[in-house]
């Protein structure tokens, strides 16, 4: 497995990072990652990370939900064991879809909902017994800290995160992606 140097710099403020994350951008280094102990607004652009899609999976897991709940309610209640409910006929399924519609709305929340979270688990690699990547545990109290990926400029990274206001920095090899 090849490994990479990172400069590691710590920041003790949200506004010293944005703009060490747009001065960064500007010199046309590589940002491997960012660690904050909360989310700082704005940070995704400024990386220039792209849209996240996991909103258009949202959608899509509902539609899922929403079809196979009608195809359950469909099999259960009108073709497998039809019952008089109410006085309400089972000859078919749109007679009785009135009632159907809280079931539908509901399956259609859980599967939409319950599929988004394994999506993004799964995308962001966080399965259950993985152990943590947090390169700095002050990052998850009050400290922020920018990885930027060098290729043979340690000098020049190190000496542009010093000038950004970085209150630390450390070089690390790492394992590539």
């Amino acid at each position: 497995m090849e490994t990479v140097k990172v400069v590691q710099a710590v920041y003790n403020d949200d506004d010293i990072l944005m703009s060490a994350v747009k001065k960064v951008r500007e010199k046309r280094h590589h940002i491997e990652e960012v660690y904050t102990p909360f989310p700082v607004h704005g940070l995704d652009k400024a990386m220039g990370l792209a849209p996240t899609r996991i909103a258009i999976t949202s959608f899509m897991y509902g539609c899922l939900g929403l079809a196979v709940a009608i195809l359950m309610m469909n099999y259960i209640m009108i073709d497998d064991w039809p019952q008089d409910i109410g006085g309400k006929p089972s000859f078919s399924y749109f007679e009785n879809m009135p009632a159907f519609v809280p079931i539908m709305f509901e399956l259609t929340v859980f599967m939409a909902a319950h599929l988004m979270v394994i999506t993004f688990y799964l995308r962001s690699k966080m399965w259950p017994f993985k152990k943590a990547e947090n390169p700095d545990p002050r990052t998850t109290d009050d400290h922020f800290l920018m990885e930027v990926a060098t290729h043979g400029n340690v000098s020049e990274v190190e000496g542009l995160l010093v000038e950004t206001g970085a209150i630390e920095i450390k070089i690390v090899e790492k394992e590539a992606h």
